[in-house]
């Protein structure tokens, strides 16, 4: 089955509003210089400039997507934003269960679980982190893990059409290390067994998986050319329209 290839930038805690304007108004130009790639772009910028960027992505085709959300849809959760407020905003995406919001924020595959129910009842798609730490590779825990977290994170219910999966080894994410094309491989492959087990083999051979973790323009040919690798969630390259846009070219 041919799956969209989709190459996504997650911003992180970066970016005051004239620099992310200029970077947003970079990527979408360039986006439109390549009218015939085939990929799904998407940013994700912090939220305070998901206006902004939504704005200086006019015209061009680059889907505007968020870094968290809560699981209500309104109420007492000073400092959170509910799903739908990003769809009111131009939202289309939001990024959950990101190894940094695990960690830093404490947030469990259960929690993340409920938040994507509510992104996808509020008419947002999902990109679901998954990924395993250094000690638990160097455990050889690796499939473990990341098929505890797939089955624990992804909804029931979830289809190709609302769901994205990432897999992003914590111990590779802005470290410079990456693992091998074919420990990749291994791992996509080992997600989309699991997600078959639990979706079933139609909605799993159609789900897009993704790879993040340090991917540059050096290495994306290699790891975008992996037969379950389809697209990659870019962090700090994604902060550099050249280096962003190099990655998709690999692939267009």
């Amino acid at each position: 089955m041919v799956r969209k290839i989709m190459i996504a930038g997650n911003w992180k805690m970066n970016g005051c509003l004239e620099d992310g304007v200029k970077l947003a108004k970079e990527v979408a130009s360039a986006v439109k210089s390549r009218n015939k790639c085939p990929c799904e772009f998407v940013v994700c910028p912090p939220f305070t400039l998901l206006y902004s960027v939504k704005k200086a992505l006019r015209g061009a085709k680059v889907a505007l997507g968020a870094q968290d959300a809560h699981f209500n849809v309104k109420g007492a959760h000073t400092g959170d934003i509910s799903p739908v407020m990003l769809k009111n905003i131009g939202c289309s995406y939001v990024i959950l269960g990101h190894s940094e919001r695990r960690a830093d924020h404490f947030e469990t595959s259960k929690l993340v679980n409920k938040k994507a129910v509510a992104a996808h009842e509020n008419g947002l798609k999902t990109i679901i982190c998954i990924g395993e730490t250094e000690k638990q590779r160097d455990e050889g825990k690796t499939i473990e893990v990341c098929s505890a977290q797939i089955r624990e994170s992804v909804p029931d219910n979830a289809t190709a059409a609302d769901t994205v999966i990432a897999y992003e080894p914590v111990w590779a994410i802005g470290t410079g290390k990456t693992p091998t094309a074919s420990d990749v491989e291994e791992v996509h492959a080992a997600v989309r067994k699991v997600l078959s087990q639990k979706l079933g083999n139609r909605v799993a051979s159609a789900m897009r998986i993704l790879y993040g973790g340090s991917v540059k323009p050096n290495n994306a040919k290699e790891f975008l050319s992996l037969p379950d690798v389809d697209g990659a969630l870019i962090g700090g390259a994604s902060l550099k329209s050249e280096d962003f846009m190099s990655i998709a070219d690999s692939v267009c």
